[in-house]
Formats: C-alpha cells, sequence, structure tokens
C-alpha cells in the first residue's frame, strides 16, 4: 500500500502537458546539436550501399574504397562474441563469492546467447567504423502468471459493492530475462556536453505500432491524443517509409538529474508516461558509453574517418570514371576509301566486330592493288591514348597508397606481402600495423565489457533465486533446508543420548545397540551442508556495495577467435596440478609440517586458472582433510615385546580362543536346551487343550 500511496503522489506531481512542452524542446535542441553529424553519417552510409548500385554507366562508376577499408577493418577490430567473465575481486577463499561468481558468469553466458550478442556487436561495430558512434539499449523484461493459491476462484462483491468486480489476482514471476536492443546511430540523442560523466540525459527512438502502444501505455493515454505525433518522420528513402508505414515513433528518455523517465511521442506536446526509473542502475543509464572513433576534447560529437580520405576517395573515383571511358575508346578504328564498287564493302565486311577470321574475295583484285592494296586503310592511333590510361591508373594507385596510409591498413593487415620478405619483416609489419587499430580493438572491447557488467547488474538486482539456479544449473540449498536438517540431527543425537542413558542405567555398554550408535549423515547431505545457500549468495548478489568490492565482471578477447582455448586452460591446469603433486608428494612424506603450506600454494595457484575455479571447492575440502591428518598427533611407537614374552602373548591367546569357543559351546547347547524346553511345553499345552474340547464334547 506505500509504494501504491508513493506512485500515486509521484504521478499527481508529474503534469504531462508541462514535461512533455520541456521534452520536445530538449529533443529539438539535441537534434539542432547533432545535425551537421547525421547529415554527414547519413551520406557516408548512402555512399557505403549504393556506391555498387548502379556500374553500368562508364560515367557513373566508383572504386568503392570505403567498402574495401570497411570490410578489412571489420574482423580487425571485432572477430567474435565476448563471453563474460565474473571472478572474485581478490581470489581469496570465499565459497559465497565463487558460488555466486559462477552462477552470474552463466547467467551472463545464457543473456548473451538470447539476446544474439554477436549480431548486435557487430551492428554497433559498422556504425563505428563508419559513423564512429555505435550503442545499444538494455531492458528487464518479465512474464508473470496468476499465482495458484489452492482456492477456487469467487466473485465476490468489491469494495463498493458492486458485483463483477473480483479482487485484483495475485501473480508470479514465470519468466524473466534482460534484452539488450540496437540502436540505430540515428535514432540515439542525449543532452549536449563535452565529456559522457555531464551528461544530463539520453534518449532512444522507438517505432511503435498502435497495438503496442495501447499495450504499453493503455487506453487512457491512446484516448488523451498523447499518442499522436505531429510531424512525425517516415523516411526519405522507399524502403525507410515503408518500415514506418502505421508506426508512431517514440522517444523513450532517462533524465538523470530529474531521476524519471519520459515517453513522449514525436511531435506530440503530451508525454505519454512519466515514471520513476524501472532499473535502479549504479551509473543510471540503461546503456553504456557508446562506442565512440575519433573525437575532441570539446564535445561529444564524433568525426567518422571516412571524412579524412574522402577527398582522396573523390579523386579515386575521378581517375576511375576517367580510366573508363578511355577504356571505352580502345577500338580499333578504321578508313578506307568508298565508292569504288565492290572494294569499299568487301573492307567494311572485313572490319566488322563479330568477324574473328574471314576471308573476303574482291573481284577487282587489280584495281584494288592498284590504290595500293592494304596501304589503302588507315586505322586511328590509340598510343596516346594507352599512355593516359597507364598515368592515370599510377596515380589512382598512389592515391590508394595515400589512403592506406591515412587509415593505418598496413599491407600485412590487407594480407598483402612479398614473397622477398623475410618472416620477421612480416612479424615487424604487422605489429607496427597493428598499431593505430589497437585502440578501436580496445574501444570495442571496452563497450562489451559494459554490456556483460549492465546485464549483470541487473541479473543480480532483479532475478527471482530460482531462475539463477535455473539458468546456471547449479542447486543450492536454501537456509530453511539446512536448519531442517540440522534440527533432524539435533533430534537424532537427543534420541541416541536417551538411548545411551537407558542402556547405562540397565547396566549395558553404551555402544552395544545400533541405535545408540551416534548419528552420521548420508554424503549427499554431507555435501549440502558444506555449501553456501542461495539466500547467502542472493543476498551478496543483491548488496551493491558488498558485490563491487568482491566480484569483478570482464569479459576476455574479442579480437582473434580461438577454438581451443577452453581446452588449452584446461589442459594447462591439469599439468600444473600433476606437476605440483607429483613434486609435493615427496616433500609430505619428508617434512609432513609443510603440508598446509602447499595446500595453500595449490589452491593459490588454482584460483588463477578459470578452468580450475569448479575443482576449487573439492580441492578445499581435501586440502584441509590433509592439513588436519598431517597436524594430528602421531601415536607413539609400542616397544617390540620380546621372545619370551611374545611366547606368553600367544599362549594367553590361545587360551582366551579356546575359553571363547567353550563358551560359544555353552551358549548353544544352552540355546538348544531352551528350545528343546519350550517345544516340551508347547506339546504339553497342546495335550492339555485336546483333552480340555474332548471332555467338552462328552
Amino acid at each position: 500500500m506505500e509504494d501504491e500511496t508513493m506512485a500515486l503522489e509521484g504521478a499527481q506531481h508529474w503534469d504531462p502537458a508541462k514535461i512533455g512542452a520541456h521534452w520536445q524542446q530538449e529533443l529539438e535542441r539535441a537534434q539542432r546539436y547533432f545535425k551537421s553529424w547525421h547529415d554527414r553519417c547519413g551520406k557516408i552510409e548512402k555512399i557505403y550501399l549504393d556506391q555498387q548500385s548502379d556500374q553500368t554507366s562508364a560515367a557513373k562508376r566508383r572504386f568503392p574504397m570505403l567498402w574495401a577499408n570497411t570490410a578489412v577493418l571489420q574482423p580487425a577490430v571485432y572477430a567474435r562474441v565476448p563471453q563474460p567473465v565474473v571472478e572474485r575481486r581478490f581470489k581469496d577463499a570465499d565459497p559465497v563469492a565463487r558460488i555466486a561468481s559462477e552462477i552470474v558468469e552463466r547467467n551472463l553466458a545464457y543473456t548473451g546467447d538470447e539476446a544474439d550478442l554477436d549480431s548486435i556487436m557487430r551492428a554497433v561495430r559498422d556504425d563505428f567504423l563508419l559513423c564512429a558512434r555505435g550503442t545499444v539499449w538494455l531492458r528487464y523484461e518479465a512474464d508473470f502468471e496468476p499465482l495458484d493459491m489452492g482456492v477456487a476462484p469467487s466473485d465476490p462483491l468489491a469494495e463498493n459493492g458492486l458485483p463483477g468486480e473480483t479482487a485484483a489476482t495475485l501473480e508470479t514471476i514465470a519468466d524473466e530475462r534482460v534484452c539488450v536492443d540496437y540502436v540505430h546511430w540515428s535514432d540515439f540523442l542525449h543532452s549536449p556536453a563535452r565529456r559522457w560523466k555531464d551528461v544530463t540525459w539520453v534518449a532512444r527512438r522507438v517505432p511503435m505500432s498502435e497495438e503496442e502502444m495501447e499495450k504499453r501505455f493503455g487506453r487512457e493515454a491512446m484516448a488523451s491524443g498523447a499518442a499522436e505525433a505531429a510531424g512525425s518522420r517516415k523516411g526519405e528513402s522507399q524502403a525507410e517509409r515503408a518500415e514506418n508505414e502505421g508506426k508512431t515513433h517514440v522517444w523513450e528518455i532517462w533524465c538523470k538529474s530529474e531521476n524519471y523517465t519520459v515517453w513522449i511521442a514525436d511531435g506530440s506536446p503530451v508525454a505519454l508516461e512519466v515514471s520513476e526509473p524501472p532499473l535502479e542502475l549504479t551509473h543510471f543509464w540503461p546503456c553504456p558509453r557508446p562506442a565512440y572513433g575519433t573525437m575532441s576534447t570539446s564535445s561529444l560529437v564524433p568525426v567518422p574517418d571516412y571524412v579524412y580520405y574522402q577527398q582522396q576517395c573523390d579523386e579515386i573515383d575521378l581517375l576511375t570514371r576517367r580510366i573508363n571511358k578511355l577504356t571505352d575508346q580502345l577500338r580499333l578504328k578504321v578508313f578506307y576509301p568508298s565508292g569504288d564498287g565492290a572494294i569499299s564493302p568487301a573492307i567494311e565486311k572485313a572490319m566488322r566486330p563479330e568477324n574473328d577470321m574471314v576471308m573476303v574475295p574482291i573481284p577487282e583484285w587489280a584495281a584494288f592493288t592498284d590504290k595500293g592494296g592494304s596501304k589503302a586503310v588507315v586505322t586511328l592511333p590509340i598510343d596516346e591514348v594507352q599512355k593516359v590510361i597507364v598515368a592515370c591508373m599510377s596515380a589512382r594507385k598512389q592515391l590508394i597508397e595515400d589512403v592506406y596510409q591515412i587509415t593505418g591498413i598496413s599491407d600485412i593487415v590487407r594480407g598483402d606481402t612479398q614473397a622477398s620478405e623475410t618472416a620477421t619483416a612480416q612479424r615487424i609489419k604487422s605489429q607496427w600495423g597493428s598499431i593505430r587499430i589497437r585502440d578501436r580493438q580496445a574501444e570495442l572491447a571496452r563497450f562489451a565489457r559494459d554490456i556483460i557488467r549492465l546485464a549483470g547488474e541487473i541479473i543480480c538486482d532483479q532475478f527471482q533465486p530460482e531462475t539463477l539456479m535455473l539458468v546456471s544449473g547449479i542447486k543450492l540449498p536454501s537456509m530453511a533446508e539446512k536448519q531442517q536438517v540440522q534440527m533432524q540431527m539435533q533430534q537424532m543425537q537427543m534420541a541416541a543420548g536417551q538411548a545411551a542413558a537407558r542402556a547405562q542405567q540397565m547396566g549395558q555398554p553404551a555402544q552395544a545397540s545400533p541405535e545408540m550408535a551416534p548419528p552420521e549423515l548420508p554424503p549427499q547431505l554431507q555435501q549440502m551442508m558444506g555449501q553456501p545457500t542461495i539466500d547467502e549468495v542472493v543476498q551478496l548478489l543483491r548488496n551493491d556495495s558488498i558485490r563491487g568490492f568482491q566480484i569483478d565482471i570482464e569479459t576476455d578477447s574479442t579480437i582473434e577467435p580461438d577454438e581451443d582455448a577452453e581446452k588449452q586452460r584446461r589442459m594447462e591446469f591439469v599439468q600444473m596440478v600433476g606437476g605440483f603433486m607429483q613434486q609435493a608428494g615427496a616433500m609430505a612424506q619428508q617434512s609432513p609440517l609443510l603440508v598446509p603450506v602447499m595446500v595453500e600454494t595449490l589452491l593459490f595457484a588454482a584460483r588463477g586458472f578459470r578452468a580450475g575455479r569448479q575443482l576449487e571447492g573439492m580441492l578445499e575440502q581435501v586440502g584441509a582433510q590433509l592439513s588436519e591428518a598431517a597436524s594430528a598427533p602421531k601415536p607413539e611407537p609400542q616397544p617390540q615385546p620380546s621372545p619370551a614374552e611374545m611366547l606368553k602373548l600367544k599362549t594367553a591367546e590361545v587360551k582366551a580362543g579356546a575359553e571363547q569357543r567353550k563358551a560359544e559351546l555353552g551358549v548353544a547347547q544352552a540355546e538348544i536346551e531352551h528350545r528343546a524346553t519350550v517345544e516340551q511345553a508347547r506339546s504339553e499345552m497342546a495335550a492339555q487343550a485336546i483333552d480340555q474340547m474332548r471332555a467338552s464334547y462328552q
């Protein structure tokens, strides 16, 4: 009730009309701030996509320099999906933090697969290379279902007494997930600022149909006119207009300075919804800092790389068109005399393009030879045209080299090498050739890490314990289950103590009966009692300050794929453990006091391997047992008895054995006699019963 009252107070505090007018002005101001960059990126994207659409005319042919450079850089800056790495920050012996790290890492891996993080990162990479900025948006979604209370549904009267109004049904979370949405470079805005930490609000544009808007904001918002987007853009191209047909662009705005979120249709003066942020994130934003390319320290407006070699590309296109035009002029053009009867048609027939080899008869051969024969045919010289084409190609090649120098794409990155170069020269070229793209690789790796961290924060704060265990496949006991087992153990111990007390009162030894033995837990229960509870894990994950100190979320490399990386890590771990065991075994036999030191050394080495985290708990358990066994005092060796004492001991053992066998025979004989007496008594009782029955019949 308190939460509902606070929500109502907040809803009354925010005026959708005033807030809508304010944010329309803010959005227009941000659009003016990014207008030049948006126009430039639109032209670059058009060049990237349309430069090979019309290649039929020589006057319109282009050299696909932008596409070629982008295709070379795409696998160089991002090659595979990032894998989450969740580790304890200080690698200490903390079983709760270890299990929590593994649970979060498995949930993040599943989230990345479900959200198709690889395709999202590739789209961000393309925006990053073309427009120098790429970003995503994270959301939390949950599916609810009615809670089964085991009671048949009813239709009680509401508070106002009207029939047919049922009370609100209780719901439970059936499924929950973290969604990662790719945001196009033209659909993302933020407040003008010099640094990302100075940004006060961020916004993304979402196209929504009427059904989606009604489902999201309700019928009241749709009827109020706030959903009418005045002047909402439909797109410039035919494809964009077809994509936006029947949809309204809605801006989702997160304002950090006012601590609220706003949904407003593009061009509408009234806000659709104003509410508190649905997620309480550490840095407030539901998106990581965008992946930026070239920027200055004066603003957050990036500069696309294509700007720096656009003039060279224009000259390359000009030379390409000129080369194509001149190539079209490389044709054999013939001049011959006309009006000579059968001679002119014969020359024309011989020079037709479709005639590769032809024999043409000339009736007036004497007249043909008198006029010079083949000398009567004159061809247009094309040597000068060929020289111009060679010069144009040389100039274009030099311009392409200039572009490679500007972009930093070396020969080794393009895969262009010379046979005369040695392996050392190629390795040096590779190292220096990749220096200028390392910043781009690091920026995309940072961006992927921020996505994983945001998703991990949402998982830690929002996911239910059942979802955490279901997705990760790790089953942990609850605190109630552990307490139940402890209560059962206490009851069994109390029962054993009472049985031992009764045995002592009767003069029997305390361990004579199995019922009086101390209770022992089954191995499965012992393992369960040694594990941390899911309540402790969730408590650690929910606490932001403790979680930040004890758990660190990173990602592995996103550059070079390595299919055998996991196998190699496991083999390295096995080799390390095997070599350590072989050396530590001999040392433990000579100096048992060093066993605890060697156990801690092994655990210290195992915590450095990701592959060893699953075996760390078993290593800690075995190590504790070995340390306890090594530190336990050994029994003092008893002196060896003399031969005479050995003879006496043997004689005593023989006598004791004979007496034991004699006692056993006596017990067996007494048991036989007891059975015979019992059988005789039974037969006598049966005879008496028969006599009584006979007497009763007589």
